[in-house]
């Protein structure tokens, strides 16, 4: 009877183990769940501040050319 306790004992840890290597790979399945949620919305917000950028960059282009414009009227009135 002394037999069957020791691989049991065995079997029991190896049980342990492999549950212990089960949740582990619960929980790695969760956190890469949740970086692929927050990878998503910081793709997201990305895009938004790049469209902001590039509306930016228009109105500065606008800008300028309103200076440009404004710049030559005045060299066109001093001669």
């Amino acid at each position: 009877m002394m037999e069957n306790t020791q691989p049991q004992s065995v079997l029991d840890r190896l049980g342990g183990k492999v549950s212990q290597l089960m949740q582990q790979l619960q929980n790695l399945r969760e956190e890469n769940e949740m970086l692929k949620n927050d990878l998503m919305t910081q793709k997201a917000q990305n895009e938004a501040y790049r469209s902001q950028i590039e509306r930016l960059e228009d109105e500065n282009a606008a800008k300028e050319r309103e200076i440009e414009e404004i710049v030559n009227k005045i060299e066109s009135i001093l001669g």
